[in-house]
């Protein structure tokens, strides 16, 4: 078993590196990827496939502290309505260029809150995103919902219009850290929404909740997973929570003295991840548990897990177009970006072009190495057969770089000629060894601690 000292000797505890639900990452975006590059990617979708589709909503009744997201507050529905006109502009745009008989492979909704909007605008927005592409029976559609601003007509809004998956944000039961964080959410509030969500026939929950928050201890976590496991979730995220004052200027009203020190939140992570594997939970990747017939229990189990910008996920849909401000794109080509603020975004929209602003396009190095953390991330193996058919690369530039991240962490990772492994042991490490086939420059400003 690795030890503490041999971890803090592999600078795991001081080092600050990328999540990689992409590659590159989107510090490495520019701005030479701009709507035309977004309008020809989405022209060149195959007939009769599946896409993904996000929907970004950047408002919020109150903002929480720790969230580092692109939110704006608002206690008006004016500019919630505003949007959602842009919103229905943008996806008209988009119809007018995607090929014929595409359908809905996934579809979220996130933020901000989702579930700010009203029953009517959310059946209005519904409608639109129908007029693009069609569901079909196999068609998953989560929400992000705010147990604090969700209410019954607004569930049946959403169940109505095909929501089949919920996602809910925990962070953590404990009054004194919810305050520290200030996002108030107790237990009751939290388990009543689940109630109402499953009333409504919404078979499957998600949750997320965080570790490395101020006041944490090992006894809080405890309690807080024990209860959010009475409330039987499907999937949980169990994320490190990213303190970065320098950019999401909001966490500067959170005590950084009351956080816990990096050897604290590998204990805190690990008595997490304890409770979810006692409870028969699938570990998923480096941060995500299943329950073991949910659908990315049965992807890691058949190869198919992969990963993108909201964490694991059992899509394979080549596509993912992001609509709404700040929404990031992932074509086969590569990445497109639209405008962060909302007024750029609109005023776009207004012109009648898309808001692209940045981007990257593909090389085909950026392919292979984005696969092997990909590979890494969510199988903690890379195939070099699995290289070799699917990309234009030799087998010897594949071991040649598999070779050296093994003398990276020597005696820590297991490589032979057909692949490179990553043993339970040495997971916490897995973020610090994708690093190593990142061939982009690291700026540690926008990332989080490695664990």
């Amino acid at each position: 078993m690795i030890t503490k000292t041999q971890l803090a000797r592999l600078g795991l505890f001081d080092a600050k590196v990328p999540r990689y639900t992409s590659y590159p990452t989107a510090p490495h975006f520019g701005s030479h990827v701009r709507s035309g590059h977004f309008a020809q990617w989405i022209e060149a979708i195959p007939e009769g496939s599946g896409i993904s589709l996000y929907v970004h909503v950047p408002f919020c009744r109150r903002l929480c502290w720790f969230c580092a997201c692109r939110t704006q507050g608002t206690q008006s529905d004016r500019p919630v309505r505003a949007y959602l006109e842009t919103l229905k502009a943008e996806l008209e745009m988009i119809r007018a260029h995607l090929p014929g008989d595409v359908h809905l492979s996934r579809l979220h909704w996130g933020g901000g809150t989702p579930t700010l909007l009203t029953p009517d605008m959310m059946e209005d927005l519904a409608g639109a995103i129908r007029d693009v592409a069609p569901f079909t029976e196999s068609t998953e559609f989560s929400v992000e919902i705010d147990p604090n601003e969700i209410d019954g007509p607004r569930l049946d809004a959403l169940a109505a219009a095909g929501m089949n998956r919920a996602s809910i944000g925990v962070q953590d039961f404990d009054d004194q850290i919810q305050q520290s964080i200030g996002r108030i959410q107790g237990y009751d509030i939290t388990r009543d929404a689940v109630n109402e969500i499953r009333a409504r026939g919404v078979a499957s929950l998600n949750a997320d909740i965080l570790y490395g928050l101020p006041f944490q201890t090992r006894e809080r976590i405890t309690e807080s997973v024990q209860k959010l496991l009475s409330l039987n979730p499907d999937r949980v995220a169990l994320y490190g929570y990213a303190h970065v004052p320098w950019m999401a200027k909001r966490q500067q009203m959170i005590p950084s003295d009351s956080l816990p020190t990096p050897e604290e939140r590998l204990e805190l992570y690990e008595t997490a991840r304890r409770l979810f594997l006692w409870d028969n939970y699938a570990e998923i990747g480096i941060d995500h548990f299943a329950t073991q017939d949910d659908g990315l229990t049965i992807a890691q189990k058949t190869g198919r897990l992969r990963r993108n910008f909201q964490g694991y996920t059992d899509d394979t849909a080549d596509a993912l177009i992001g609509v709404g401000a700040s929404s990031i794109s992932r074509f086969p080509q590569g990445y497109a970006q639209n405008a962060p603020a909302t007024g750029a975004h609109t005023g776009a929209i207004r012109e009648g072009r898309f808001s692209t602003s940045r981007g990257h396009v593909f090389t085909e190095e950026d392919r292979m190495r984005g696969r092997m953390i990909e590979a890494l991330m969510c199988d903690f193996r890379i195939e070099v057969a699995d290289l070799r058919d699917n990309l234009e690369v030799s087998e010897e530039t594949v071991r040649a770089i598999l070779r050296r991240t093994a003398d990276d962490f020597p005696g820590l990772l297991t490589l032979d000629s057909d692949s490179l492994f990553v043993p339970p042991q040495a997971r916490p490490l897995t973020r610090m060894i994708a690093r190593s086939f990142d061939a982009y420059e690291l700026s540690t400003a926008g990332h989080s601690s490695a664990i």
